[in-house]
């Protein structure tokens, strides 16, 4: 199957009983998630992360330039954390909407040997509010040589990204959840 067809199967996925908020970028959201460029590698993406709005209305929004000039190619929103996810808990769901172009969620756990792997999944970020599913076992690793499997009870940060490929990102998210 290709990956269009598992994003449109993804964004015909409804709530659970058994979801858990990760967040919904209420309270003080910009504290708890921080925007990263390629320019901390020497590339040349430039962009911004801002929270939007307040309380149930609030949405992150991330927006740039995305260049793989100078070896470079992201722009990214990071939230790290320590507490453990609900171990019932059988991927992401996201409430996103966006330009119609291809964006990433990448996870990080404590064991990966480079600061720049992950573990990734892909989807589109259609132009009007959709939700999302993102199964733990569609992430798979980003470079050779990582572990093909991981836990999902070991990872430690949460990322949207805009990469690998020269274009104007613009994507908003209203919720995380875990299902």
């Amino acid at each position: 199957m290709g990956w269009k067809a598992m994003v449109i199967g993804m964004m015909l996925a409804g709530q659970t009983a058994a979801e858990t908020l990760f967040d919904d970028f209420s309270g003080e959201a910009d504290t708890r998630w921080d925007y990263v460029a390629d320019g901390v590698m020497g590339g040349v993406s430039s962009g911004t992360a801002d929270i939007i709005g307040s309380g149930a209305q609030a949405i992150l929004r991330l927006r740039g330039t995305v260049s793989t000039e100078n070896n470079g190619g992201f722009i990214q929103v990071r939230r790290r954390f320590d507490n453990d996810w609900p171990r019932a808990a059988e991927g992401l769901r996201l409430t996103v909407k966006g330009n119609g172009a291809l964006y990433y969620v990448f996870l990080k756990t404590p064991n990966l040997s480079r600061i720049w792997h992950s573990y990734r999944a892909s989807f589109v970020a259609p132009a009007h509010w959709q939700t999302i599913d993102l199964p733990f076992d569609m992430f798979g690793p980003s470079h050779m040589g990582m572990p093909a499997m991981y836990d999902p009870l070991e990872v430690t940060s949460v990322a949207i990204v805009a990469y690998g490929d020269d274009y104007e990102a613009d994507i908003s998210v209203r919720e995380i959840s875990l299902f």
